[in-house]
């Protein structure tokens, strides 16, 4: 049997809590499904099987710590194809009863019939309705859970069968189990806040600092006008409904991936004494959680999506993010980062680069300056670009060009 390990979601982390198992012994599982739910000092992820197979058994019981490596299930070879049914036979029934057994829900096949010659009657239809009914039972629904409320019942002793969830179709939230088990507010404060927000600022802490000790970090700055840009969304949405419209930050981004296609030095990794160039536009998106501290999910295959669809995907990695409901693949297929304070106030960034990624792009608030065009002066809106990059891996002149594709880009928003 092979063995299903303990991933590793992100430079940082080295152990992760087994929070759910999705499967049980005796399971087919496929490539890519999501077989567990895991607790990191980040957030709470879904991790995906990486081949096809049968589940044999798991080895880590829910609330469970382990280090990454760690077995977690031990997986069998897939099931071999069962050969194909044997034809059903129909016994003979009359139309109007063929036409009862619709609407009962009843199927005919192999149903013996009472009327001559085994034919099928009116009531051999209802006796099999009846008896289904009967000795039918649906099956208990399974629970939906906020990987936050999952939590907190461990820590509270909660058995979540008897808590009921008011959440959206009947999903049981954290507040559902502080109403099913009151906290003393010192407890709660330090169960909801305190523990994962200090846990979190660690392992950042942790992760940053081994970067600006090993990653010689090298910074650059350009500021764009943006007026061809802007007036390009303004066109664009200007016969869209509201929920509908771009934001500049759509732009940004497609002009941040497509320029890392362009300049592929930028895009990979520092491994074992090397750069590793990226097959792929892997986009990682620094994004900060509710409860304080952020994740790094990535936008897979960034370069090739348009604005539309790369503000789709931004808006739904954000929202799962802060839900708690990343996959593990998100998590680690990154090979650039961007990070966007444009909507704190911020003019400008110079981020720490996410190891064992070579470069960081920052993203200001998009500000109107005076600006000189053609000789003419004037007011425009600019946004200040930032590259924070490895010397290993680069140097100013590859990151200059890096920052001069994305300016590129961004006077032909068109394009993007």
């Amino acid at each position: 049997m092979g063995e299903f390990l303990m991933p590793s979601l992100g430079a940082d982390m080295d152990h992760a809590t087994v929070l759910e198992w999705l499967i049980a012994p005796g399971d087919p599982v496929h490539k890519g499904q999501i077989v567990a739910v895991v607790d990191t000092e980040k957030a709470a992820m879904d991790i995906e099987s990486f081949e096809d197979g049968v589940v044999g058994e798991l080895l880590v019981p829910v609330g469970t710590t382990v280090p990454v490596g760690t077995p977690l299930a031990l997986f069998g070879p897939p099931a071999p194809a069962a050969p194909s049914p044997a034809p059903l036979v129909h016994p003979p029934a009359s139309p109007p009863v063929r036409q009862l057994a619709r609407r009962l829900g009843v199927e005919l096949a192999l149903l013996p019939g009472s009327g001559p010659r085994g034919q099928l009657t009116h009531a051999d239809v209802e006796a099999a309705a009846t008896t289904r009914t009967v000795t039918t039972a649906p099956p208990p629904p399974r629970l939906r859970v906020s990987p936050l409320a999952r939590r907190l019942a461990r820590d509270r002793g909660v058995d979540l069968a008897t808590v009921h969830g008011t959440g959206r179709g009947g999903a049981i939230t954290a507040q559902d189990v502080r109403d099913s088990a009151p906290a003393t507010p010192a407890a709660t404060a330090a169960s909801d806040r305190g523990t994962r927000s200090e846990a979190m600022r660690h392992a950042i802490g942790v992760l940053m600092a081994r970067s600006k000790r090993e990653v010689p970090h090298y910074y650059l700055s350009t500021t764009v006008d943006l007026a061809r840009a802007t007036a390009h969304l303004a066109s664009l949405n200007a016969e869209r409904p509201l929920g509908q419209r771009l934001v500049p930050a759509a732009l940004l981004l497609a002009a941040a991936a497509r320029a890392a296609r362009k300049v592929p030095q930028v895009n990979g990794f520092w491994q074992d004494g090397g750069f590793v160039a990226a097959e792929h536009v892997n986009l990682g998106m620094a994004v900060s959680l509710r409860g304080g501290g952020l994740v790094a999910p990535a936008i897979a295959d960034a370069d090739r999506l348009g604005a539309d669809e790369l503000m789709a995907a931004l808006r739904d990695l954000v929202s799962r993010a802060r839900a708690g409901h990343l996959r593990q693949s998100e998590m680690t297929c990154g090979t650039i980062t961007v990070t966007n304070l444009g909507d704190r106030g911020v003019e400008s960034v110079f981020g720490v680069i996410y190891p064992p990624q070579v470069a960081l792009v920052g993203f200001g608030r998009v500000v109107e300056r005076p600006w000189a065009v053609d000789g003419m002066l004037g007011v425009r809106p600019v946004v200040t670009v930032t590259l924070s990059a490895d010397h290993r891996a680069t140097d100013g002149h590859v990151g200059g060009l890096y920052l001069t594709a994305i300016e590129d880009l961004l006077r032909r928003p068109e394009d993007l």
